[in-house]
């Protein structure tokens, strides 16, 4: 039985929905190989934030612009990591693209959701709203979320899960951000944290054994 838990850092943007699911399956036990213990947003008004600190959570932020360049953004974001012990990283929301250097020395570290089946509706300039309208207008009659491995291409890593979700009638592209975090997002993202936390742990009891 492996009691060790790897240990995660969650980068949000903005409210933080995401955030919150995964906060919830931690206290349900849904997550029980990962244990959040840093958010870090690029964003000091994100309501992800508030949402962290009322779960007892630690927080930083870190600016890019305050920073000056992505070099230093992303070093101020390795040393943080590097303080908190982080063994896995899951981007909820986080609206900042991350270079190779970044994710190269976090490989099959880094996890993100995307609002829809990859590779439909993905990749550069596919964010938010924007997935949502293009899957309506292209008249796609399923859609949905896609866990995936972070690497230098945006939405290009391995994927790890997806779960289709039928597009209905009369949806606006808010109607169906919402169904799609609902019936996919919020279900997916903690149960892929805990699949690969879990992997990390085992890899690290192997290591040390």
């Amino acid at each position: 039985m492996l009691k060790q838990t790897a240990r995660i850092a969650v980068f949000v943007s903005g409210g933080g929905t995401n955030l919150q699911a995964l906060i919830d399956a931690q206290t349900s036990g849904i997550l029980k190989s990962g244990h959040i213990c840093l958010v870090i947003s690029n964003r000091s008004d994100a309501y992800a934030l508030t949402r962290a600190a009322s779960a007892g959570i630690e927080t930083k932020v870190i600016e890019k612009k305050a920073l000056g360049s992505q070099e230093a953004f992303e070093d101020a974001l390795i040393d943080a990591l590097e303080i908190a012990g982080i063994d896995l990283i899951v981007l909820a929301g986080f609206m900042s693209i991350l270079s190779s250097r970044f994710t190269s020395r976090y490989e099959n570290r880094i996890i993100n959701v995307h609002p829809s089946l990859i590779p439909s509706f993905c990749g550069k300039g596919f964010y938010g709203l924007k997935v949502h309208e293009a899957a309506l207008a292209y008249g796609v009659k399923v859609t949905g979320a896609t866990v995936h491995f972070v690497n230098e291409v945006p939405d290009g890593g391995r994927i790890i899960a997806q779960k289709a979700v039928e597009i209905q009638d009369g949806d606006t592209p808010e109607i169906l951000q919402r169904r799609v975090m609902e019936q996919a997002e919020w279900i997916l993202l903690p149960q892929a944290a805990e699949q690969v936390s879990k992997e990390i742990i085992t890899m690290k009891a192997g290591n040390e054994s």
